[in-house]
């Protein structure tokens, strides 16, 4: 074997031992997390954030996010327009209560829980709609006080309130009936406070289960500003402080503003809009640009330079002749011009309160100069940035910008298919809970002193609280963008026994009971009339069947 076939040999072993050298642990190619494969660019690796807890982030930018969505509100009739609209879809003009206590057990006959529904719906009714009964400085009704909360959540992430009690004497000097009294407290004034080994977290105190037991405000009082404490709850494990807010964190503490994911978003629209209009004052603003097509100073400057160079000009030995030829042609030259400024002399440009233009020198062009903006990309930019304000409120875009300039059947049909879940859960989750609590303690109040009956006793009663106080709470209905086919709708649903009617009319915003009773009475009335009852002939046999609408 040759020398050189040996090298080759060894070579290629060498090779072959190396390669199984990083097989078996040896140096291998560095791995990549495909989570976070970036790109050529780096985008990903440009956007280094830190990673911290929610409660954490909110208590640093609480006051802050707080302070610029207030600003920016109460400067926009965009957003105080949106905020008014997210106000009238979760309660509209107020929450229709239906009581639903649970009453099995409690030795009530069916017309005695009949009656003991009918009584607190009447007597709610009144209480509700009082100031003076249920407000505790008594300015608002419990409505306008729930539509303050909804503004608080939006601003502030949270709303707060205080369930008091005005003694007889106190209800005496003010001519009320009612002890239970809601008072709104601004969230600004729940203390930042943080004290961790106190279980003081952002103005709440909580126990050893990080459960909160009470709520640190600062209160004014005939000018002097201090600190108290409100518990959570009474001895009887009624609710004292209402505090409502939308968590991103089991851990979280408070809430921030349902607003600030779309902070930088609104600026931006804003500032877009600001330019735009200065565009749109410039416009009204022209520049006139007068063109010609006569020499500038380079030419006369040229004319100049030729002349001095014509004594360095002497063709077949006559010194002379280039400077009487350059000369010449300066004066030709400007001679020419001369005759054009005379026959423009006489001319006139008027840009005054009469214009006028009378004629323009040869060659020359009058020019009226306009910004070009905005251009073709400010709108759908624009919408762009109003689509994700709206979506971060939980409204519609049309409803937020009063634009339905592309709007289909089908797409609002979808709009309100996709927000009316969010409006929805907000009703639950912001509203209810406010009506629910006051309305317990004050249905509490009402059976303790005895101004509804409940037969069984107030032990009873607060025995069984929970179940006694349950609700439901009927809202504005969705909307629809033809209510005559989503009355069909409903009209098939029935027909095929895949609804009741309790459920449709809950979503119609009404109260099944109030309405039959309402029914009944109508019904009754003209039957002792000698009139033929409209309800008659539903009852005397099947429905009719719905007309099939038939599409051309």
């Amino acid at each position: 074997m040759s020398k050189s076939q040996k090298g080759r040999r060894s070579r290629k072993s060498q090779g072959k031992a190396a390669a199984q050298g990083r097989l078996s642990g040896g140096q291998a190619k560095k791995s990549t997390a495909r989570y976070l494969r970036d790109t050529k660019s780096g985008a990903i690796a440009s956007r280094n954030v830190p990673l911290t807890s929610s409660r954490d982030d909110i208590r640093r930018s609480w006051a802050q996010c707080a302070a610029l969505a207030q600003d920016l509100i109460q400067n926009s009739g965009v957003l105080k327009g949106a905020c008014d609209q997210v106000l009238s879809d979760t309660i509209g003009v107020g929450l229709t209560l239906s009581p639903q206590p649970d009453l099995s057990g409690l030795g009530l006959s069916e017309e005695q829980g009949k009656a003991f529904r009918e009584a607190i719906k009447k007597r709610w009714r009144s209480y509700a709609n009082t100031a003076a009964e249920v407000d505790y400085r008594g300015k608002f009704n419990l409505h306008e006080l729930v539509d303050i909360s909804l503004r608080w959540d939006i601003a502030f992430g949270e709303d707060i309130g205080i369930i008091d009690y005005f003694p007889q004497s106190v209800r005496l000097q003010y001519g009320i009936t009612s002890g239970t009294k809601l008072l709104m407290v601004p969230p600004m004034q729940l203390v930042q406070d943080t004290r961790e080994h106190e279980g003081l977290y952002q103005g709440v105190l909580h126990d050893s289960r990080h459960r909160p037991v009470a709520y640190r405000f600062r209160m004014s009082s005939g000018g002097i500003s201090q600190t108290q404490d409100f518990p959570a709850r009474d001895a009887d494990g009624r609710p004292i402080v209402l505090h409502n807010f939308d968590p991103m964190d089991a851990t979280d503490v408070r809430g921030v503003s349902a607003l600030a994911p779309s902070f930088r978003k609104f600026i931006q629209a804003e500032n877009l809009d600001d330019a735009t209009l200065q565009m749109a004052v410039l416009q009204t603003v022209f520049a006139i640009a007068l063109t010609s097509e006569q020499p500038s100073k380079d030419a006369f400057e040229a004319l100049t330079m030729l002349e001095d160079m014509g004594g360095a000009v002497v063709p077949d030995g006559q010194a002379g002749d280039g400077i009487s030829a350059a000369s010449a042609l300066s004066g030709e030259y400007m001679g020419y011009l001369s005759g054009q400024l005379e026959s423009a002399a006489g001319s006139r440009v008027d840009v005054g309160a009469d214009p006028r233009v009378s004629h323009l020198g040869p060659g020359e062009k009058l020019n009226l100069e306009t910004p070009k903006v905005p251009g073709g990309d400010y709108l759908p930019y624009r919408a762009a940035l109003m689509r994700d304000v709206a979506r971060c409120l939980g409204i519609t875009y049309g409803a937020f910008t009063m634009d339905n300039t592309d709007a289909t059947y089908s797409s609002v049909l979808m709009d309100n298919a996709v927000v009316w879940p969010v409006v929805e859960r907000r009703r639950t989750r912001r509203a209810v809970p406010k009506y629910a609590a006051v309305y317990a303690s004050w249905l509490d109040e009402e059976v303790g002193e005895g101004r509804i009956d409940f037969p069984p006793g107030y032990e009873v009663f607060r025995q069984n609280r929970a179940r006694i106080c349950q609700s439901e709470w009927h809202g504005p209905m969705k909307p629809t963008a033809d209510d005559y086919k989503a009355a069909r709708a409903a009209g098939r649903r029935l027909e095929n026994r895949t609804t009741t009617l309790a459920h449709e009319m809950g979503q119609l915003g009404v109260d099944f009971e109030t309405v039959f009773a309402a029914q009944l009475e109508e019904h009754r009335r003209y039957e002792d009339a000698g009139m033929a009852s409209p309800y008659a002939v539903q009852s005397s046999g099947s429905a009719a069947p719905l007309p099939v609408e038939v599409s051309e």
